[in-house]
């Protein structure tokens, strides 16, 4: 079984994503971690992000244990994800190693559970189950906000609205793989909904799919 679960930062997809993984059994990928390794990588060797030559080249060379770097959580690193994933060649370099681990997951895992932003409409088109994760804006902000400060980290509100505005601007009007709904994927607003609601409604409609195959 592979889930392809998508949608905008702060959405609430990846803790989603985890606990539906957790609870079938299947393997997990963060795809957003991908790019956010080769962000970084760009960062780290003192390039552009925006610099497709040093993008592409961070991305032909991504090590899978860099997916394992506590930076990764960062805002340098979420920043520059978005930059070198609005470039095709990119996206295309970082296609296979995604698409290898949906269709032969690791550890011996019946399926996957893949999220990100274009799991559903390319990575993954034929998914057995497709979720589009949407939540108002400013309950983004506010949830990454608060992340942050829990993390024992400074957050202006109204700095984490900007940035989560221009990712999203960036992430749905970008030439390559645009976030966008799949045509067969459901809709899950989580805007006034707790993690264990979101999970429930996911598992409902998981579970519905199964029942019908």
């Amino acid at each position: 079984m592979i889930v392809a679960v998508d949608g905008p930062a702060a959405s609430g997809k990846g803790t989603l994503a985890r606990r539906i993984a957790a609870h079938f059994g299947l393997a997990y990928l963060d795809t957003g971690k991908i790019y956010r390794a080769v962000g970084l990588r760009v960062l780290r060797d003192r390039g552009d992000p925006d610099d497709l030559a040093a993008a592409l080249a961070a991305a032909r060379k991504l090590d899978p244990a860099a997916l394992d770097d506590p930076a990764l959580g960062g805002d340098d690193a979420a920043s520059a994800a978005s930059r070198v994933a609005a470039m095709g060649p990119v996206r295309d370099a970082l296609l296979a190693f995604q698409q290898d681990f949906a269709a032969a997951p690791p550890g011996g895992a019946s399926g996957a559970v893949l999220d990100g932003r274009d799991i559903g409409t390319v990575v993954c088109p034929g998914a057995d189950i497709k979720l589009f994760v949407v939540a108002d804006i400013a309950v983004r902000a506010g949830r990454r906000h608060k992340e942050l400060l829990d993390r024992g980290k400074p957050s202006i509100y109204s700095r984490v609205l900007q940035e989560l505005t221009d990712r999203d601007d960036r992430d749905r009007n970008r030439s390559a793989a645009p976030l966008i709904a799949a045509r067969d994927a459901i809709a899950l607003d989580t805007s006034a909904m707790t993690p264990d609601e979101v999970f429930d409604a996911a598992l409902n409609i998981i579970q519905s799919r199964i029942a019908g195959s």
